[in-house]
C-alpha cells in the first residue's frame, strides 16, 4: 500500500526539484511573498519552515547548511539577519499558502506564498536597487 509516502515529484528530475526549490525558497526570503502554482507553494512550505529554523539557530553550522541549500550567499545572508530575529519567539508557522485561483493558459491552481509577519516593502525592493545600479553603472 502506497499510504502518502514521499513527495510530490512535479514531473521532474531529483536535480531539477532540488534546483527548483532552492530557487523558489531564495526567491521567497528575497521578496517575502511570491505566486506560484498550488502544488509547488505546498511542497515548498516544509523547505522554507526548516530553513527559518536554522536561521533561528543561528550558528556556524546552520549557515552552512542553509548554504548548501540555497546555493547563493545573499539569500543566506538575508535569512540569517533579518529572518531568523524576527522569528526567534515564533515556534514554528513561518508561512502562509493562500489560494490565488486559475492560471488563465492552463488553468493550473495558483497559490500565493508568504511570510506570517512580512515585510510588504521588501516585495520587488531587489529588482528595484538592481536596476537602478545598472542605470547608475551605464552613465
Amino acid at each position: 500500500m502506497r499510504h502518502g509516502s514521499g513527495y510530490r515529484k512535479l514531473n521532474r528530475t531529483h536535480e531539477h526539484r532540488k534546483a527548483l526549490f532552492a530557487n523558489m525558497a531564495g526567491s521567497l526570503i528575497e521578496h517575502e511573498q511570491i505566486k506560484t502554482t498550488l502544488p509547488k507553494a505546498k511542497e515548498l512550505r516544509p523547505i522554507i519552515e526548516k530553513l527559518i529554523t536554522l536561521a533561528k539557530r543561528g550558528d556556524l553550522h546552520a549557515r552552512r547548511q542553509a548554504g548548501a541549500q540555497l546555493k547563493q550567499d545573499q539569500y543566506v545572508e538575508r535569512l540569517f539577519a533579518i529572518l531568523g530575529p524576527r522569528y526567534k519567539e515564533r515556534q514554528g508557522g513561518y508561512v502562509r499558502v493562500l489560494k490565488a485561483g486559475f492560471r488563465y493558459g492552463d488553468m493550473a491552481p495558483m497559490a500565493i506564498i508568504e511570510f506570517v509577519d512580512r515585510d510588504v516593502n521588501a516585495k520587488g525592493a531587489g529588482d528595484k536597487a538592481r536596476v537602478l545600479a545598472e542605470d547608475n553603472f551605464e552613465s
